[in-house]
């Protein structure tokens, strides 16, 4: 499961893009608390603290603790503004959870047991149609990724949502319909001789 994260915070007493400034020249970041049908509450954030989380390449599907003035409160990041031009991070959105409730994160799908796949021997190319999935989940059951094995797929296989093993505790959000993942493309040399053997098969048609 998804590690916690844990960050420091102060309150935000003043608002408007000129107080958000002068934060930002302090070498901190605004950022907002808000969810679980309490006030927003504004607070700053030191920013090399929160660039390094945010390097972990898992920070917005993880659980992090804001402490702020001693009050620690279990939020989930929902959006991150960056910087168009110097790309440093300008302000931050967290979920504050309530209890178990369940909730709705992006989980990054990881493919594993290539040497067992038929197809990738032969060359093929896995087209990734989804690198994260939706899941449906306690925040206590974020999984860290979503494993999908490609032991005995081979060239024209198509990987959906009802071949991947949840966590338990874990559904996919979208549960109408059995979507795409992956599919497994042939390579243009494959292609090449499908097509070379497709000709001889007419010719052969033909002839007889």
């Amino acid at each position: 499961m998804s590690e916690t994260m844990k960050l420091a915070a102060e309150p935000r007493d003043r608002a408007g893009k000129g107080a958000s400034r002068a934060i930002r020249r302090s070498g901190r970041v605004p950022a907002v608390i808000y969810g679980a049908g309490s006030a927003a509450t504004p607070i700053h954030l030191e920013e090399k603290f929160l660039v390094r989380l945010l390097s972990t390449g898992h920070f917005m599907n993880s659980v992090v603790e804001i402490d702020v003035d001693g009050k620690v409160t279990k939020t989930l990041p929902r959006d991150v503004q960056f910087h168009p031009v110097s790309d440093r991070p300008i302000h931050v959105d967290f979920l504050r959870l309530s209890g178990d409730a369940k909730i709705t994160v992006n989980v990054p799908v990881v493919f594993i047991d290539e040497e067992q796949s038929p197809g990738m021997k032969r060359g093929a190319v896995l087209n990734i149609v989804r690198h994260e999935v939706a899941v449906d989940c306690a925040p206590s059951a974020i999984p860290d990724n979503l494993e999908i094995s490609l032991t005995g797929l081979d060239v024209g296989a198509s990987i959906h949502i009802s071949a991947v093993k949840l966590p338990a505790g874990v559904e996919p959000h979208i549960h109408d319909r059995d979507f795409t993942i992956a599919t497994m493309v042939a390579p243009s040399a494959l292609k090449r001789e499908k097509g070379e053997a497709d000709a001889e098969a007419a010719t052969e048609e033909a002839a007889d």
